[in-house]
């Protein structure tokens, strides 16, 4: 039962080599005994999923027909809420909260038949790229257990690669999904703003977060992308994907950018040789390879720390310690506040805040959040007039491999520019995979993978490609 893609475990569950509770049963062992030195889960629901798989069983004595995703073991980044276990965001804040709802796609994965092994370790509010701001403990990554395994959907991203669970669900702001995807050697798809509802992901930043699974392979993303995606009426942002006639694209009738602003000094060579190797390869198999330019891509990363702190910073003051969460009690009520989010709240939480505030101050508004909103609106144009001349776009997801536990949380810059390639795709909302496609010694990299609104289909089945 090891290292199963979802296909792979639905064909055994369909061919009765083993039951679903035995599946489940493997996992949950293997947690017990593998997660203390990789630190993935922050909640193991046992109970949940022995009772799921026991369901999916009862329809397979009957020889009911069950859909791909019954009785496969998933694990769910703890900022989307399952009902009835606790979602802690990995905050000191939401310690103790119990969901009191499924967020919508976990609603569809229960509808047919998922597992749900338990919660996973991120960055305190998902706010992070190595999973080390988490309140609780750092997930390490599984390929070298000194090093660290991305964030913010770091623990999502280690248990796939560590095969503590066939996928995982994890959320993306600015690379949360790639950037640990790239690390571990897994796939990450962050869906086009809007493919997937954001009803019950507990909010960060509400024009960039985007839900979407880490899974194995290509073909397993696009499985659980199909069944997550859609309308939902309790997310306003929420739009029908168009349904593409075609997965069989021809690589000879597509174009390929190459967009020469990702390239750039300070990246690791031999991250850019691994990745200029993988557009080699793919240019060998006729596919039309193109250098474009992204002009303001140089500013993506400065509009970025704008606009995501002033949406948390809103986001964040429901936080009072009167409705929900944490409450330290205190003599008048701005006491309250201040005690509560002074003890609630980590650092780079309290600094991503403060950036925020300071930012849709008055004052200020108009000279850093206007113009960065501004900004962005070029940055879209500029992938706009890309996407008339190509159908795809190729840059490496991270300018270097997983860095050290302890090497950058000392130094937030430093920190921040782990984005550098993927959080221009957030302030767009347009999709993107990355995919492995090589590795430094035990070190994954990875290539990220940007399409059209809604073309999900299309950069998966480039993806293929590389498996």
């Amino acid at each position: 039962m090891n290292n199963l893609t979802i296909v792979q475990a639905h064909k055994g569950l369909l061919e009765k080599k083993f039951s679903a509770l035995e599946l489940t049963k493997f996992f949950l062992n293997k947690i017990k005994k593998q997660d203390k030195k990789i630190s993935a889960f922050i909640t193991v629901t046992d109970d949940l999923a022995l009772s799921q798989a026991k369901k999916v069983d009862r329809l397979i004595s009957e020889d009911k027909k069950i859909p791909i995703l019954a009785g496969v073991p998933v694990a769910v980044k703890d900022n989307i809420l399952v009902e009835g276990i606790k979602a802690t965001c990995a905050s000191k804040i939401l310690e103790n909260y119990v969901a009191p709802y499924d967020a919508t796609c976990i609603k569809k994965l229960k509808e047919l038949g998922a597992v749900i092994l338990g919660k996973t370790n991120l960055d305190e509010f998902a706010m992070g790229s190595s999973t080390e701001h988490s309140a609780f403990f750092p997930t390490k990554n599984p390929h070298d257990l000194t090093r660290v395994p991305g964030g913010s959907s770091g623990g999502s991203a280690a248990a796939v690669a560590a095969d503590l669970c066939c996928y995982s669900l994890g959320s993306d702001t600015g690379g949360s999904i790639r950037q640990p995807a790239s690390f571990c050697g897994v796939n990450g798809l962050k869906p086009t703003y809007g493919a997937v509802s954001r009803y019950g992901l507990i909010a960060f930043a509400s024009s960039l977060d985007q839900i979407g699974p880490i899974t194995k392979t290509a073909e397993d993303a696009q499985i659980v992308f199909d069944v997550i995606s859609g309308k939902d009426q309790l997310d306003s942002t929420s739009v029908e994907s168009p349904k593409l006639q075609t997965t069989n694209y021809k690589l000879q009738t597509i174009k390929i950018g190459i967009p020469k602003e990702y390239f750039i000094k300070g990246m690791d060579p031999e991250v850019e040789k691994i990745v200029r190797q993988a557009i080699k390869e793919i240019k060998g198999m006729r596919a039309k390879i193109e250098e474009i330019s992204l002009p303001h891509t140089e500013y993506a990363l400065a509009v970025y720390y704008i606009i995501m702190p002033s949406e948390a910073s809103a986001n964040l003051a429901r936080y009072d310690g009167v409705k929900y969460g944490l409450s330290k009690p205190d003599k008048d009520l701005l006491g309250v506040y201040l005690k509560t989010r002074a003890q609630g709240f980590g650092d780079e939480v309290k600094r991503r805040i403060m950036l925020g505030t300071y930012a849709l101050s008055a004052g200020y508004y108009d000279a850093y959040y206007l113009k960065a909103q501004k900004v962005r609106t070029l940055i879209r144009h500029d992938f706009d007039k890309a996407f008339k001349k190509v159908d795809v776009i190729f840059t490496p997801t991270s300018p270097f491999t997983a860095f050290k536990l302890g090497e950058k949380i000392k130094d937030p810059v430093s920190m921040y520019l782990s984005d550098i390639f993927t959080a221009s795709v957030n302030l767009v909302g347009l999709p993107a995979v990355s995919v492995p496609v090589g590795s430094i010694g035990k070190l994954p990299v990875g290539l990220q993978i940007i399409g059209k609104p809604f073309e999900e289909n299309k950069i998966l089945e480039i993806s293929k490609i590389y498996e």
